[in-house]
């Protein structure tokens, strides 16, 4: 893949720089802004165009009902959690939910992780107030601090940069565990035995024990246990810092293409999906597969012009919508979209 050119002019500035962003800290400080935007472009991308587009086909799947989409993971990422056990847990709970989704279901399932970019966070207000002390509010580690000082708060650009080396450091102990032995299906089935020795889900001891006679039958059977050591993994996050996700846009030097290379997939959130704001104008843009969040205020007119301006033609495996209703509003309120 072809790096972007670092270099842009007011005239060769992207669409969704005139468009209205919401969500974007304050930075005091331009010059470096500009700086730290301008060593982003510089860096290697942290996925590449295959990895994208074998996901978008595996999407495409799961919206011809051939496949289950799987995702899981924090609501923010933190750096002080960005560790190498953290990390593997997060994606061992993932393949233990997918080996018993497969199983149940008999349908290949599609594992996304809310992981190595999740740094940054909406927030309802712009400060925070307490008692007397009015502060920026804490908008991830990728932005600023979570103690309540003012030097803390303060939007820091080179937080940017922290986030892309823990990205791509998650991304490589990722790959490590899935294309290592450590996802083995075997290895699976032993940690979901675990999970069902505990009290607490012991009505899952017979659901188990049906798994543990497949698995005999498959080795009995001859089944090539080596093919099943490895398995795809992705990585996805929302695209909330303009600034970074931009600096992170390459163009595949085969397609022509252009990719978001922070994450194979990313989306807009119920804060920022404006069909006219910046969000969703940079994910236009780019061919990775892309969500919205759509939540009990969303409209069915809202519906059609965020599909018209992320998938006007349709395609499968580009567009996914994510709900975020709570219980008590989702029966009313998800019918009439999915008419839409």
């Amino acid at each position: 893949m072809n790096e972007l050119s670092a270099a842009r002019t007011d005239a060769q500035a992207p669409a969704w720089r005139h468009l209205p962003a919401l969500q974007q800290p304050a930075y005091p400080d331009e010059a470096a802004l500009a700086d730290v935007v301008a060593d982003l472009r510089r860096r290697p991308p942290l996925v590449f165009a295959g990895e994208v587009d074998s996901l978008r086909n595996l999407i495409a799947q799961a919206s011809a009902g051939d496949a289950f989409v799987l995702m899981g993971g924090d609501c923010a990422e933190s750096f002080t959690h960005n560790t190498a056990d953290n990390i593997r847990l997060k994606v061992q709970t993932i393949l233990q939910m997918a080996a018993v989704l497969t199983y149940g279901a008999s349908t290949p399932v599609v594992k996304i992780g809310r992981m190595a970019g999740q740094y940054a966070k909406p927030r309802s207000s712009d400060t925070e107030t307490r008692g007397e002390v009015t502060l920026p509010a804490f908008r991830g580690d990728s932005v600023n601090g979570h103690e309540f000082t003012p030097e803390a708060r303060i939007p820091d650009p080179t937080r940017m940069l922290d986030a892309y080396l823990r990205s791509g450091t998650t991304l490589n102990l990722i790959r490590a565990f899935t294309m290592g032995g450590y996802a083995d299906l075997r290895e699976v089935h032993s940690w979901n035995r675990g999970f069902t020795a505990n009290p607490a889900y012991k009505r899952f001891e017979s659901f188990a024990e049906e798994l543990d006679r497949a698995m005999r039958f498959m080795e009995a059977a001859g089944v090539d246990f080596e093919a099943l050591r490895q398995v795809d993994f992705y990585a996805a996050h929302e695209a909330l810092l303009l600034e970074y996700e931009d600096a992170m846009i390459r163009e595949d030097s085969r397609s022509g293409r252009l990719y978001d290379t922070s994450a194979h997939m990313l989306w807009v959130g119920e804060r920022t999906r404006e069909a006219d704001g910046a969000h969703v104008a940079i994910l236009a843009g780019v061919h990775n597969p892309v969500g919205v969040k759509v939540g009990p205020t969303t409209s069915p007119d809202d519906i059609a012009r965020l599909m018209d301006r992320l998938n006007p033609e349709g395609l499968p495996g580009r567009l996914s919508l994510i709900t975020r209703m709570g219980a008590e509003r989702i029966r009313e309120a998800l019918p009439q979209l999915v008419e839409a």
